[in-house]
């Protein structure tokens, strides 16, 4: 390393941030990343730990150590070439990935990890920026054809490792844009649509042929991507949301997470409503579920100018610091705090939902009751859960947003059709080289693992390539 003692000498600094008040005025995205000499001492804080536990906690495996040295060497070419060997797109997970490596970094023993994701976004941003990314077209071409459904970030991943093959790739998207969720379902004050739309270009000059509005089972039969391709990749996601079913569900005012996030999106994209859009102005917003989509659902709901925000959770609330049960290097169950939440919510936990009630067929109120846990199971890592006698409250509402994960694929359509298995979780089933039950019909991306993040979903696309590849090399034999 470059400077042994970095981690010593200085202290971590973080990207600045324009303040809540001001940026729930725009859509925009709100972070501005520390000048270059202040991304070098961040690159010397990297420590020459002999084994970069970073790595272990990136799905991807990049070469962490390598490049904080190189930008603290002010190598910043070396640094983005090294960075493009594991990740197809670090533009995305450099804004939007909850970064596992730092919860893995060797100074976050005892101290504040390495800014690895904010070097990682500055080398890409300065990549682009000094014209070093250019379109790589294979110089050889394949007769191969692979059709990829879905474009999200495992389909993208996928898609660009096997054009980089030489093989001919189509992507499939239902909607309107490229992109997956990347598009429509984070906002864009976490991820530009610009920034995807940049990415989706250079594919397309590499040789990527996409095709929108195709939904694979209604517009285009599954079995036609048989009969017209030499392998078939699924990578459709995990859209089947987890529901709340309790009395008054069916009130007007009670949304699923995404189609309130996506509705946003698009309008942000030029779409218009005519004044059917689900809007939080002017309203008492309650989201239930604490994960990255509530945290989007409160951002929303904020501009939008919602009157006030509640977010439940149904879990306790977790420790300020890692437990005894849960050490380094393992990602940190802690208490987090996103930009969402500091720009206005009141959050609580351990709250079940136990109805809605309303008038003239729109939800007014929500009925919940708090709840106290017993031991965790040390086999399960679960916590059973009992009511507390006599806590039953409820709170005024006109919109509550459902952000409580989400249970796999959708079956109907093309998996139905095709007549994939499912495991035991009801995701597409696939054995260790990613193939499904049906030869040359492979899956990746949460479609396969179940709800992840964008960080896994780019690992699997680029796993599943390579063992297509290899498919395709054996069946031309």
């Amino acid at each position: 390393m470059g400077d042994i003692t970095g981690f010593k000498k200085f202290n971590r600094a973080d990207y600045k941030k324009e303040p809540p008040e001001n940026r729930v005025k725009h859509w925009g995205e709100f972070i501005n990343l520390p000048e270059e000499k202040e991304l070098q001492q961040q690159g010397a804080r990297c420590m020459d730990c002999g084994v970069p536990f970073c790595q272990f906690g990136c799905p991807v495996s990049n070469i962490i150590p390598d490049w904080n040295d190189l930008v603290y060497k002010n190598d910043w070419k070396a640094a983005f070439e090294r960075l493009s060997k594991t990740n197809n797109f670090p533009e995305f997970t450099g804004r939007i990935c909850p970064a596992p490596c730092e919860n893995s970094c060797v100074l976050a023993i005892n101290k504040p990890a390495v800014t690895i994701k904010n070097i990682e976004l500055a080398i890409i941003e300065r990549a682009f920026k000094e014209g070093w990314i250019k379109p790589f077209v294979p110089v050889k071409r394949t007769e191969n054809k692979v059709a990829i459904v879905g474009s999200g970030p495992s389909g993208l991943a996928c898609a660009d490792q096997l054009n980089k093959a030489g093989h001919n790739v189509t992507v499939f998207e239902k909607n309107e844009y490229v992109g997956g969720l990347l598009m429509l379902g984070i906002p864009n004050f976490k991820l530009d649509k610009k920034i995807v739309d940049r990415r989706v270009k250079l594919m397309k000059e590499e040789g990527v042929e996409f095709k929108v509005n195709t939904f694979i089972g209604k517009d285009i039969q599954a079995s036609t991507l048989l009969e017209d391709y030499d392998a078939v990749v699924l990578a459709g996601g995990a859209e089947n949301a987890r529901e709340l079913n309790v009395e008054g569900r069916e009130l007007n005012g009670i949304y699923l997470a995404m189609e309130y996030l996506t509705q946003q999106n698009r309008e942000n994209l030029g779409a218009d409503f005519n004044g059917s859009k689900i809007s939080a102005k002017n309203k008492n917003v309650v989201v239930l579920g604490g994960g990255d989509t509530g945290s989007d659902c409160i951002g929303t709901a904020n501009r939008q100018g919602a009157k006030s925000v509640l977010n439940f959770e149904l879990l306790k609330m977790p420790p300020k610091e890692r437990s005894d049960d849960n050490p380094w290097p393992q990602w940190a169950f802690i208490e987090r705090t996103s930009t969402s939440h500091d720009e206005g919510c009141k959050r609580e936990y351990g709250i079940m939902t136990k109805k809605f009630s309303g008038e003239k067929g729109k939800v007014k109120k929500l009925h919940a009751v708090r709840l106290e846990f017993g031991e965790k199971d040390l086999v399960t890592g679960r916590q059973p859960m009992t009511e507390i006698p006599g806590s039953d409250f409820e709170v005024d509402t006109e919109l509550v947003l459902l952000a409580m994960g989400f249970l796999g694929p959708d079956k109907n359509g093309m998996l139905n059709e095709l007549g994939v298995q499912f495991d035991e979780r009801g995701n597409v089933k696939t054995d260790d080289s990613r193939m499904t039950t049906i030869d040359g019909v492979f899956a990746a991306g949460d479609m396969r693992r179940g709800q992840s993040l964008v960080v896994w979903a780019i690992n699997e696309g680029r796993e599943t390539a390579q063992y297509v590849n290899n498919y395709l090399k054996r069946k031309k034999i």
